[in-house]
C-alpha cells in the first residue's frame, strides 16, 4: 500500500478511510496521540513512545484496549503493509463514540487510530540551521499530556511559516517553555540546558535521548527553566523533536543567535543521528 489508515481493526488507504461523526475526537479533540519514524521498517524508540502514550491516556482517564506489547506488535504489522520502508508513524486514542456531551460518556469504548505515510527521512547536520520566532504561550496547563488539542500550536506554527521561519518558541512571560511542535534547549557556559519536565512542556523522547548522549559525551546537563534573554544570549540554541531530530537556530525574531559552541552542537547532533541509524539498520520487526 502507498500509505495506510487504521480505525479499530479496519484499514485502507488514508484518503479512503472514514470515521464516525460521533467520535469524540470530532467534537472535543478528546484523545491523546504519539508519533515517531520508521526506517527500514524499524520503528525508532517505539517502547518509549508507547510508554508516553499510555501515560497520556491515563492522565485523561482512558485505557487502551491493547497492552503495550500488543500495540507495538500491531504497529509493526501495519508498518510492513506500506510499500516504503521509511515512514511517519502516528497513532491516537479517542475516548469513544457517543452523542455530543461534555462529560465522559458511560460505557464508551476507546477508539484506536493509526496513520502511516512514506517520508523522506530528515537527518540534519549541525550546519543546517533554522530561523525561529517567539510567541507568547497561551496554551492551557496540561502541556505534559500529548492531547489532540493543538489549536494554539497550529496558530503559532502558521505564524512562523508566514514569517519565513521554521518554528515558534513559546514563552510565558520571560520563561521559555517549548515550541509549537518541538522542545527547545540552549548551550550555556559549557552545559546543555533544557526546561524541566513539568506541566508546561511535553517530555520529549528526543529530549531524553539528547540528555543521555550528553552523559556519554561528558556534557553537563541542567534541567532548569531559562528566560527569553538567556536564550537570545546563549552559546547555541537547539530545537528537538521525534520527526525533527535536532536543529540549531541561526536567528530568533530576525536576530542572529548562537554560533559560539559549534563543536558541542555537532557532537550531540552526530550522536543522535548515529543512534537512529544503528537502531533502524536492516529489516525490522518484532
Amino acid at each position: 500500500m502507498k500509505n495506510l489508515g487504521y480505525y479499530n481493526g479496519a484499514f485502507g488507504l488514508i484518503e479512503e478511510m472514514t470515521v464516525p461523526m460521533n467520535d469524540r475526537a470530532c467534537w472535543f479533540g478528546d484523545g491523546v496521540y504519539d508519533a515517531t519514524l520508521s526506517a527500514n521498517y524499524r520503528i525508532f524508540a517505539l517502547d518509549e513512545h508507547i510508554d508516553r502514550f499510555f501515560r497520556s491516556a491515563e492522565l485523561l482517564g482512558m485505557r487502551p484496549a491493547q497492552r503495550k506489547d500488543e500495540l507495538a506488535s500491531l504497529l509493526y504489522d501495519l508498518v510492513r503493509k506500506v510499500d516504503s520502508p521509511d515512514q511517519f508513524v502516528y497513532w491516537q486514542l479517542t475516548r469513544g463514540v457517543a452523542e455530543r456531551a461534555h462529560a465522559f460518556p458511560e460505557g464508551a469504548v476507546p477508539n484506536l487510530w493509526v496513520m502511516l505515510k512514506p517520508l523522506a527521512l530528515p537527518l540534519p547536520n549541525s550546519s543546517q540551521k533554522v530561523r525561529l520566532i517567539t510567541v507568547e504561550d497561551t496554551r492551557f496547563f496540561h502541556c505534559h499530556i500529548k492531547t489532540l488539542n493543538l489549536i494554539p500550536n497550529v496558530l503559532a506554527s502558521e505564524r512562523a511559516k508566514r514569517e519565513g521561519s521554521y518554528e515558534a518558541v513559546f514563552h510565558r512571560g520571560e520563561r521559555v517553555t517549548e515550541c509549537s511542535h518541538c522542545n527547545v534547549h540552549i548551550f550555556r557556559n559549557g552545559a546543555f540546558q533544557s526546561a524541566p519536565t513539568d506541566n508546561l512542556i511535553l517530555p520529549g523522547i528526543t529530549r531524553a535521548h539528547l540528555i543521555r548522549h550528553c552523559g556519554d559525551l561528558g556534557i553537563p546537563v541542567r534541567e532548569e527553566a531559562f528566560t527569553v534573554r538567556e536564550m537570545m544570549e546563549a552559546d547555541e540554541v537547539m530545537i528537538s523533536g521525534s520527526t525533527t531530530f535536532c536543529r540549531a537556530a541561526s536567528h530568533i525574531d530576525n536576530v542572529p543567535v548562537g554560533g559560539k559552541a559549534p563543536e558541542m552542537l555537532r557532537s550531540l547532533n552526530d550522536a543522535l543521528i548515529d543512534e537512529f541509524r544503528r537502531s533502524t539498520a536492516g529489516a525490522g520487526g518484532t
